[in-house]
């Protein structure tokens, strides 16, 4: 987990995108920063300490090794 401290016009998807790879973890983002989503806050000032939630691994979505073709 690491932090981001925001610079003024920030949103919660310009977040995702820079920090996270892609605007696919605001969800993510914004459950971990609860209080700030509660607080209605959607377009950030500057200085507002967030936390950067670490991404979950997927599992592969191939096939276990036994049935795939050699």
């Amino acid at each position: 987990m690491k932090y981001y401290v925001t610079t003024q016009g920030d949103m919660w998807d310009s977040i995702a995108q820079d920090q996270m790879g892609s605007t696919d973890h605001t969800g993510l983002l914004m459950r971990a920063n609860m209080r700030h989503t509660l607080l209605g806050a959607y377009i950030f000032p500057a200085g507002v300490r967030l936390v950067i939630p670490d991404i979950p691994q997927r599992a592969s979505g191939g096939l276990p090794p036994w049935k795939q073709k050699k």
